[in-house]
C-alpha cells in the first residue's frame, strides 16, 4: 500500500473508530441505564407491595384476634366492621361449620394471608385467621377477619408503587385477569411476558415495558404482576446510524485530500531516509525550496552529519569507559551516600550506552520499586500522568517484571506500549541487581544473556533489590548485547553499594539500641541527654528526666528464670513506648534500669506520664510463656527537671537517680519528684581561662555560665569568661530566664494528658539514631 492509502486509512481509523465506538457505547449505555432503572423502580414496587399486604394481613389478624378474645364474639365483629378495620368477619365451629357471619361479608373462598393455601379462581378478599378458645383453652372454632380485594384495592397499590398492577386468579392468560391498571394496548404484551418469565425475575416486553411477577408466597398470598414503560428515546438507534454515516463521508473526504497535498513532494525525501535506514550516513537530501519540506530536508542533512560524527566519538567514549570501571568501582565503595552513588552510575552508564534518559529503582518494603534517581525523564510521561516519583510495583510492566523474573529485558517499545506508571520510550534496557553473590546480575567479563532466555541456572534466581533502566540510545534503533554487558556492569556495582550502604546503616542501629528491648542503649543516652539539654537551655525550655526501675525484678529472675525476665523486659519496653510521644526518648540504662527523656515537659507533665506508666505495669501482669500464671510486676519512678535540678545533663540524671532511690523507700510501685535545692551565698573564685572538660566528659555547646544573685531576687545564669558550665563556680540549680513571659513558656511546659497527640500504640521513642522532633510540649 502507498503513502497516500495509509495516511487514507490511518485517518479514517483515527476519526471512523471513536464515531463508531461512540455510537456502540451510547446505544449500548442508555439500554443499561434504561433497564438498571427499571429494575430498580420495580424492586422498589415489589417491596412496597409486600409491605403494603403485610401490613394489611397485621391489621387483619389484631382484628381476628379482637374477637376471638372477647366474651361476645359477634357483637364484637360488627364493631370491628363498622370500625372499618376488616370488609367481613367469619366465625366457623370444629367442624367447619359457620357460626357467625358479619353482614355484607365478601364471598368466599378468601385468600389466606398465610399463603399455606392458594386456591384457584378470582381472589375476592384477602384473610386471617386465628384459633377460637374458651377460657380453659378448649378449641371453639375459628374466626377469619377479611378485606375486600377489588379494583379500588388494586389502584390503591399502583398509585403507592408508581407502577402498573394486575392481579390475577391463577392463571397468566388474559382471559383469567381479576383486576388491572394496564391499558388494554399493553395488557396483552405484558401478561405473555409474565407468563414466560421464572420466579421473580425482570423481563423486557416487544412495546418497550418491563415486568415483574411476585406472589403468591408466604406474607404476599396475591399473585401480581408488575410493570414500567421504558425511558429510552424514541427513535435513537437511527439517529445514531445517520451520526455515523455523516461522519464517514466527512472523513473520507478529509483523508483523501490530506494524503494527496502531503505525499507528493515527500518521494523524494523518503528516498534518502530509505538509504539511511540501511546504514549510509552520507546520503544528503537536495535542498530546492524554503518551505517546511525544505527546511526538514536542511535538518535532516544536517543531523546525518552530526549523527555519524556522533556515532564515531560515542563508541571511543563506551570503550574507554569501560576501562575505567575497576576504577569507578573503588570509587563507588569508598563512601556511603547512597543517592551519591546511585547517580554516579546511572550517569555513568547513560554516558556508557548513549541513552537519553534513565532511572534507578530500589525494592522497598512494600513490594514496589521506587525510584531513587532519575535523569531525562521529563516530558515522558503520558499526558495528564505526570509523576515526582517514579513508582512501579514488582511484577507489572517492564522493570516489574525485571525485578520479579530477575531476567534483563531489552527491545523496543510502540507508541501504546508503554506500561501504566512508566516513562514512555521508543526503546529500553534494564538489568536487576541483587546482593553481591545472589546471582540476579553477571559479572563485567560475562556474555550477555539472549532476552527472554532460559533464566539463571538451576534454582530460582536471588530476589532483587532493584533495577538500572535506560531509555532511548542515540544514533541507533536498539541497545545491543554490547549495551547489555556495560549495563550488567554497573548493576554489579550499584548492588555493591546498596548492599555497604545497608550493612553500614545497620551496624550503626546496632550499636546504639539495645537488642533485648530495642530501646536506646546508654551509649545513646550519653548523647542525647547532653544534646537535649543544650537545646532545652538555647530555647528556654524544660526537659524532664524519668529514672525508671522494676520493683524486686531480682525475684522474677529467680522464681521463673531468666527468660522469663527477658520477657518482662521486653514487655515493660513495649509499654512504654505506647505511653511516650513520638518526640520523647527511651533508653535501657542496664539490667532493669530504663530512662526517658521528655522534651519541653515540666515535672506536672512527667508526674502524669510517670502515673500513666505505673498503671500501665501495674494493672496488667506479663503473660510468660511456659508458666501457668502471669507475672505481676510494678515500676518506681524518679523524676528530675533541667533546670530546677541540675544544669548538666549529668546533674539532671543523678537527680533523678537520688527521687528514684526515694520512690523506692517510700514503699515502690510510685514515683517522686527530686527535691530543689535553694541557692546558697557562695564565693567567687578565680579560675584562669584555659581548656577544661567537663565533669561528666561530655561536650559542651555555648558560653559557659556561672550563678551571679541580685539583692532579693533568685539565682540567674549569665556568661562567665573562663569558667565552664560544670566548675564548682558555675550554679547548680540555676534556670535561664524564659524569652518572652513566664506565661507563654509555663503554657509551652505543660503536658497534656493521654487524649493528647503522641500517646497511645502509635506513639513512642524513635529507633533510628535521629529521632523525629515536634515543636510542641506536653
Amino acid at each position: 500500500m502507498t503513502l497516500r492509502g495509509r495516511l487514507t486509512a490511518a485517518f479514517l481509523v483515527v476519526v471512523l473508530g471513536p464515531v463508531l465506538l461512540g455510537a456502540f457505547f451510547v446505544a449500548s449505555t442508555v439500554a443499561t441505564v434504561d433497564r438498571s432503572r427499571s429494575t430498580e423502580r420495580l424492586a422498589v414496587a415489589a417491596s412496597t407491595v409486600r409491605t403494603s399486604v403485610d401490613a394489611l394481613c397485621q391489621q387483619l389478624r389484631a382484628t381476628a384476634d379482637a374477637v376471638a378474645l372477647t366474651g361476645d364474639p359477634a357483637g364484637a365483629a360488627d364493631q370491628l366492621v363498622g370500625r372499618g378495620l376488616a370488609a367481613g368477619v367469619l366465625i366457623t365451629d370444629v367442624t367447619g361449620q359457620v357460626t357467625y357471619a358479619s353482614p355484607g361479608a365478601p364471598s368466599t373462598p378468601w385468600r389466606d394471608c398465610s399463603g399455606t393455601v392458594a386456591p384457584s379462581g378470582p381472589v375476592r378478599a384477602l384473610a386471617a385467621r386465628v384459633d377460637l378458645r374458651d377460657r380453659a383453652g378448649t378449641l371453639l372454632g375459628t374466626v377469619a377477619a377479611a378485606q375486600l380485594v377489588d379494583p379500588a384495592f388494586v389502584a390503591r397499590l399502583a398509585a403507592v408503587t408508581g407502577v402498573a398492577v394486575t392481579l390475577l386468579d391463577g392463571g397468566v392468560s388474559a382471559g383469567r385477569v381479576t383486576h388491572t391498571t394496564e391499558s388494554r394496548e399493553v395488557r396483552d404484551a405484558v401478561l405473555a411476558a409474565a407468563s414466560a418469565t421464572d420466579g421473580e425475575r425482570v423481563t423486557e416486553t416487544s412495546e418497550g415495558r418491563y415486568v415483574r411477577r411476585i406472589g403468591p408466597s408466604a406474607g404476599q398470598p396475591l399473585p401480581l404482576v408488575l410493570s414500567v414503560p421504558s425511558e429510552r428515546p424514541p427513535a435513537l438507534h437511527v439517529t445514531l446510524v445517520g451520526v455515523v454515516v455523516l461522519a464517514g463521508l466527512l472523513a473520507v473526504l478529509s483523508a483523501w485530500r490530506l494524503a494527496r497535498v502531503t505525499t507528493r513532494p515527500l518521494v523524494e525525501l523518503a528516498g534518502a531516509v530509505d538509504r539511511v535506514a540501511h546504514g549510509d550516513l552520507t546520503a544528503r537530501v537536495p535542498v530546492r525550496t524554503r518551505d517546511e519540506l525544505g527546511r526538514l530536508a536542511a535538518a535532516f542533512n544536517r543531523m546525518t552529519r552530526e549523527t555519524g560524527s556522533y556515532v564515531t566519538a560515542l563508541t571511543s567514549s563506551r570503550d574507554q569507559l569501560r576501562g575505567h570501571l575497576a576504577v569507578l568501582g573503588d570509587t563507588l565503595a569508598s563512601t556511603h551516600d547512597l543517592q551519591r552513588i546511585l547517580r554516579v552510575i546511572l550517569h555513568s552508564a547513560i554516558a556508557a550506552t548513549g541513552a537519553r534518559a534513565g532511572a534507578v529503582l530500589l525494592v522497598e518494603a512494600d513490594g514496589v520499586l521506587v525510584a531513587q534517581c532519575t535523569e531525562g525523564l521529563d516530558g515522558r510521561w503520558p499526558e495528564g500522568d505526570e509523576t515526582e516519583t517514579l513508582r512501579v510495583p514488582v511484577g507489572v510492566g517492564v522493570v516489574g517484571a525485571v525485578a520479579a523474573t530477575g531476567e534483563p529485558q531489552r527491545g523496543r517499545a510502540g507508541p501504546t506500549d508503554a506500561p501504566a506508571g512508566e516513562p514512555r520510550c521508543h526503546t529500553y534496557v534494564a538489568v536487576p541487581f541483587a546482593t553481591p553473590g545472589g546471582g540476579a546480575t553477571a559479572t563485567q567479563g560475562a556474555p550477555a544473556a539472549p532476552v527472554g532466555g532460559a533464566g539463571e541456572e538451576a534454582g530460582a534466581p536471588a530476589a532483587a533489590l532493584g533495577v538500572l533502566a535506560l531509555y532511548d540510545r542515540l544514533g541507533a534503533d536498539e541497545f545491543d548485547d554490547d549495551d547489555l554487558v556495560t549495563l550488567r556492569t554497573f548493576a554489579g556495582h550499584a548492588a555493591v553499594a546498596v548492599d555497604n550502604v545497608r550493612v553500614h546503616e545497620e551496624a550503626q542501629r546496632l550499636s546504639l539500641t539495645d537488642p533485648l528491648t530495642g530501646l536506646w542503649n546508654y551509649r545513646y543516652l550519653r548523647e542525647s541527654i547532653r544534646r537535649e539539654v543544650e537545646r532545652a537551655s538555647r530555647f528556654s525550655r524544660m526537659l524532664s528526666v524519668l529514672a525508671l526501675d522494676l520493683d524486686r525484678f531480682k525475684d522474677v529472675n529467680d522464681t521463673y528464670g531468666h527468660a522469663a525476665g527477658d520477657t518482662v523486659l521486653a514487655e515493660f519496653a513495649r509499654r512504654v513506648r505506647g505511653e511516650i510521644r513520638e518526640v520523647d526518648l527511651a533508653f535501657r540504662q542496664g539490667g532493669e534500669e530504663f530512662v526517658l527523656l521528655l522534651p519541653e515537659t515540666d515535672a506536672r507533665g512527667a508526674a502524669i506520664v510517670a502515673e500513666r506508666l505505673g498503671a500501665a505495669v501495674r494493672e496488667t501482669p506479663v503473660a510468660v510463656e511456659a508458666y501457668a500464671g502471669p507475672v505481676v510486676v510494678t515500676v518506681s519512678v524518679g523524676i528530675a527537671v533541667y533546670p530546677d535540678h541540675g544544669s548538666t545533663g549529668r546533674e539532671v540524671l543523678e537527680a533523678a537517680d537520688d527521687a528514684l532511690y526515694a520512690a523506692k523507700a517510700a514503699g515502690r510501685d510510685t514515683y517522686r519528684v527530686a527535691e530543689v535545692y535553694p541557692d546558697v551565698p557562695r564565693r567567687e573564685i578565680p579560675v584562669p581561662a584555659g581548656a577544661m572538660s567537663p565533669l561528666d566528659g561530655l561536650p559542651r555547646a555555648g558560653r559557659p555560665v556561672q550563678a551571679t544573685r541580685e539583692p532579693g531576687g533568685p539565682a540567674r545564669s549569665e556568661p562567665a569568661a573562663g569558667v565552664p558550665e560544670s566548675s564548682p563556680a558555675g550554679p547548680t540549680h540555676a534556670r535561664p530566664e524564659p524569652a518572652d513571659g513566664g506565661a507563654d513558656s509555663a503554657g509551652d511546659a505543660a503536658r497534656p494528658g493521654p487524649e493528647a497527640g503522641g500517646s497511645g500504640s502509635g506513639g513512642g521513642a524513635s529507633s533510628g539514631p535521629h529521632p523525629p522532633r515536634q515543636s510542641r510540649g506536653r
